[in-house]
């Protein structure tokens, strides 16, 4: 493996590591309604359990209201319990075939507790960054050990190797700081 292979693999795990952060941020709820925010919910469908996207139709009826519009009759009242029982703190309301799911208004309390679950989101994307930078860095001084590289090449890539962790540091930070945003937004 050569340093631009270390440099390489390094930057597309710290990618994926920001894309899995941005998955985990649509997760927590703001005022407002996203369809995403349905995503983690499992429903019994035969026998196993599925996310609700693949037994239905989820979208936005307007800013404040989630609908969810089953592919088989008899699944709405499954859904609609597994909606109730998740721990998102949503109450559904059947209308007909069509499940509305409205999103309640958020207590100052509760939008600050979202803001902490955000900021540790952050924190875990951060530390998943900062594990990416050693091992990459601890593959380098391997090279150097090995004689494949010179003790400057290794100076030089530990150098750049910081200024991508701290790129990606600074987008982790950016992605918390809108969130936060969003959620104190009323």
């Amino acid at each position: 493996m050569t340093i631009a292979d270390i440099k390489t693999t390094m930057q597309g795990k710290m990618d994926q590591s920001i894309l899995a952060f941005k998955n985990n941020l649509t997760r927590i709820r703001t005022g407002r309604a996203n369809p995403a925010l349905l995503d983690s919910v499992q429903v019994d469908y035969y026998g196993s359990l599925v996310p609700i996207s693949q037994v239905a139709n989820v979208s936005l009826l307007d800013a404040r209201t989630i609908s969810v519009q089953p592919w088989e009759k008899g699944m709405g009242a499954k859904i609609e319990k597994a909606i109730r029982e998740s721990d998102l703190g949503l109450n559904p309301a059947s209308m007909g075939d069509l499940i509305r799911v409205p999103m309640p208004a958020m207590s100052e309390e509760r939008r600050k507790e979202m803001t902490k679950l955000a900021r540790n989101e952050g924190e875990s994307a951060k530390i998943a960054v900062r594990n990416l930078r050693r091992d990459a860095n601890e593959s380098v001084k391997k090279l150097v050990k090995d004689k494949l590289a010179s003790e400057d090449d290794q100076k030089r890539t530990e150098t750049e190797i910081q200024k991508i962790t701290d790129k990606h540091v600074i987008e982790i930070d950016q992605l918390v700081t809108a969130k936060e945003h969003e959620i104190m937004a009323i």
